[in-house]
């Protein structure tokens, strides 16, 4: 009797180096912990950079894969993947490489020129404006990895990723596992994107079975979405352990540092950590605090901290890479995670793990796991300043919340979640856990 390893089709966004946020780095653990545990993984993302590392993960670009639409069943599919088009003024089509260069994607062109058998999409695999058209597209060619791949089950992370994993389940007929790390409520509050949120929708309930990153999260799928929770499990994330280049404790400014690091969205509450720097700032005029990231509301926040009068102790840095993020971490003396919503959050893992004492809100997935970080609740400034002003003026109480949640966090490794996730997947397709060979 020999075990047969497991074979995942795997649909992501982002996978690092190249990635915007937490989902990407989520995506690189967990793919790790599988490894670790036998399963073959082979990874799909609609472009690869040439930066990854295909020396350990078995990875799939979209736009390096050649759709042949001369098949018969390929092409009854295609009729599925209507919902998926672009509410936009479409070009008539007129030859294969004007297809392939228009911004929009409709699959009823695909119909019109009868030569046209074989193609490669072109995907920008960043989330700009065309970013619906680039799902569309990538739903199509995952029918064509579908048909060409050899595995057991498919696993699907966030609804940019739902329309392929359909298609993919619909072309081998395998079982599906989607993986929700954010929902469009927690990104959006209550004005959230319906097409997002019937993609989010539709995927949940194509699939098999569901992943959550929190117990929060299952609650949200359950009352906003209508999903049966019977069909949902917890698997809370984990953090990659400290890097080989260990990043010293060194202060460039020789000042307190008070760090808030993610996209500057409504989901994560910036505006709250800028609230509370004011605070701050009245108590201990010398401590500085650092913005790292992107978004919508990064415009909002700078005014923001220009009426406050605080700019000259308050730093945007915009988006940090991994080796940024990691010399950020290493000037840090606190680290604060004020989210309105947040499915997880990985980000107090990574700060918990060079030594950073945490501040995160109760309104976050990662409070469900984490003893050693303070919680308080995003909306309460007062208590996020004080708390704040107490973790910099008393450096040994400090210094033993960074130690303890060090050593928590160092037992929340990817292979232990990897576990659970692979029991999943046997218990999504029944499959037995030895065979003969």
């Amino acid at each position: 009797m020999e075990s047969k390893p497991l074979k995942v089709l795997m649909f992501g966004w982002e996978f690092p180096p190249e990635i915007s946020g937490g989902l990407g780095t989520a995506c690189y653990g967990l793919v790790s912990g599988l490894i670790d545990n036998g399963v073959d993984v082979t990874f799909v993302v609609p472009k690869l950079y040439g930066t990854e590392e295909t020396d350990k993960f078995r990875l799939v670009g979209a736009s390096d894969i050649n759709v042949n639409f001369s098949n018969d069943h390929f092409n009854k599919n295609l009729e599925k993947v209507k919902y998926l088009q672009i509410h936009s003024h479409i070009l008539p089509y007129v030859s294969p490489q004007e297809f392939l260069e228009r911004s929009e994607f409709d699959v009823e062109s695909l119909k019109i020129d009868s030569t046209f058998s074989t193609a490669k999409f072109s995907f920008g695999g960043k989330y700009g404006k065309n970013l619906l058209s680039e799902v569309s597209k990538y739903a199509v060619v995952a029918m064509q990895i579908a048909q060409d791949q050899d595995f057991d089950v498919i696993h699907a992370h966030d609804w940019l990723t739902f329309p392929a994993a359909i298609m993919a389940k619909e072309v081998s007929g395998k079982k599906l596992v989607v993986h929700i790390h954010a929902t469009e409520f927690d990104r959006s509050g209550d004005s959230i994107n319906q097409e997002v949120y019937e993609m989010e929708r539709q995927g949940c309930e194509a699939a098999d079975r569901i992943i959550c990153v929190s117990r929060l999260t299952r609650r949200i799928l359950i009352n906003r979405y209508g999903i049966d929770g019977s069909k949902i499990s917890v698997v809370h994330n984990a953090v990659v352990p400290k890097p080989a280049i260990i990043y010293p404790k060194k202060n460039l400014v020789d000042k307190k540092i008070v760090t808030f690091l993610g996209r500057i969205t409504f989901q994560k509450g910036p505006d709250y950590f800028v609230e509370a720097a004011k605070k701050v700032l009245e108590v201990m005029p010398d401590a500085h605090f650092v913005m790292a990231g992107n978004g919508d509301m990064f415009l909002n926040c700078l005014e923001r901290a220009a009426e406050l009068k605080i700019s000259k102790r308050f730093h945007f840095t915009g988006f940090l890479n991994y080796f940024e993020t990691n010399n950020l971490f290493g000037m840090t003396d606190v680290y604060v995670m004020p989210s309105v919503s947040e499915p997880f959050g990985i980000t107090p893992l990574e700060a918990m793990r060079t030594g950073v004492p945490v501040i995160i809100s109760k309104q976050s997935g990662v409070s469900e796991v984490l003893n050693n970080a303070i919680k308080v609740d995003f909306w309460d400034v007062n208590a996020l300043s004080d708390t704040i002003i107490g973790l910099l003026k008393h450096e040994e109480v400090s210094k033993q919340l960074a130690g303890d949640g060090t050593d928590e966090v160092h037992e929340m490794k990817w292979e232990y979640a990897a576990l659970k996730v692979r029991e999943i997947y046997n218990k999504t397709i029944d499959r037995r856990r030895s065979v003969r060979v």
